[in-house]
């Protein structure tokens, strides 16, 4: 009996760095996630997708390196991921409270699915569940998890191998309160599982006035364990000696929540050109020629007479339908170009 959709570790990739003497490392997990942008006529649905992993990772590099298994049998494929542009400005995103360890990095998940990479994202709209949800779900202290990375570099051997561990939630009322920008997990975690995510156990059974939990969703980011720290103190002195730090078998994880919030960053920078992501397999320029078919100057970079003209008719009470029209643009980039220029909240 499977607790964990198959799809989920085949979201998580190790996440490497460039070590001594030009060898990588293999020092955190990160995972794919879809930001939801809209369903189209047809019903498929348009996903914006990141790479999510701690600010911490991705602070100190320049570039990554990310392992995805092919579909074959073949071993697992590495990417080099780059953080900065030729001016050195990152090309990641964290959140803007520097006291939550989340980040994302865009990428071209379309990219993947045309190497044919084993690989599939979380859907924020179906398979993320933010505090609210859990409150709704009724998730509290007691309810199982699992943790999905890749710790001390265990990546597998030729293909990538994710761990799981279980645990329980061990303190979360104050994150559902939003008092607390992270809830704790009781589930070893080490250096490596940094980024990695965390996902809530179905259970059927529940006793009365609790409810049992007939879904898996992605709940959280791990940021790192809990240190347990002991001085020794000098008994002529009185002074610290020697400090002994261990790891108490805690986790700390930060809520899905601050993966929209990181996501926000990278959006207030973009107009509609970004490449999305879709659950149906297409090659990306056969979708773009589609969409050009109704919408001839979808995907264009947006001019400043286009954008004067944008809020010169919005202003004079022109619909988000009627603009779309108008300019020859999908509905989803007016809206997000009226929203970019302030007229919308």
């Amino acid at each position: 009996m499977g607790l964990i959709p198959t799809s989920f570790p085949d979201c998580v990739v190790a996440i490497g760095a460039e070590g001594t003497e030009g060898k990588g490392q293999w020092v955190a997990s990160g995972f794919f996630f879809g930001h939801f942008l809209s369903t189209e006529e047809e019903g498929t649905k348009t996903y914006r997708t990141y790479l999510v992993s701690n600010r911490h990772v991705f602070e100190e590099m320049s570039k990554a390196y990310v392992r995805c298994n092919p579909q074959t049998n073949e071993p697992a494929r590495v990417y080099h991921l780059s953080l900065e542009d030729p001016n050195g400005k990152a090309l990641w995103f964290a959140h803007p409270d520097h006291n939550v360890d989340v980040a994302v990095v865009p990428v071209d998940f379309n990219l993947l699915e045309k190497h044919g990479m084993q690989a599939s994202y979380f859907r924020g709209d179906t398979h993320a569940a933010t505090t609210d949800k859990l409150v709704e779900l009724g998730i509290t202290e007691g309810d199982f998890a699992y943790v999905l990375g890749f710790p001390m570099g265990l990546i597998g051997g030729e293909r990538n191998v994710v761990l799981v561990r279980s645990g329980s939630i061990a303190r979360i009322r104050d994150a559902l309160a939003k008092a607390s920008n992270e809830f704790l997990v009781d589930a070893f975690v080490f250096p490596g599982n940094s980024g990695g995510p965390v996902i809530s156990k179905p259970e059927k059974l529940a006793i009365k006035d609790t409810k049992s939990q007939d879904a898996a969703y992605l709940i959280g980011v791990v940021r790192s364990y809990v240190s347990y720290r002991e001085e020794a103190v000098s008994t002529q002195t009185g002074r610290t000696r020697a400090i002994f730090e261990e790891n108490s078998g805690l986790a700390a994880v930060h809520p899905v929540d601050f993966i929209e919030d990181a996501i926000q960053q990278h959006l207030l920078t973009l107009g509609d050109r970004a490449p999305t992501s879709r659950t149906r397999t297409k090659p990306v320029l056969e979708r773009i020629e589609r969409i050009r078919r109704r919408h001839p100057r979808a995907y264009e970079r947006w001019t400043q007479e286009e954008e004067a003209r944008l809020l010169g008719q919005f202003d004079a009470g022109c619909s988000i339908q009627e603009l779309g029209k108008m300019l020859q643009r999908q509905d989803s980039a007016i809206r997000s170009r009226v929203r970019r220029l302030g007229r919308i909240p």
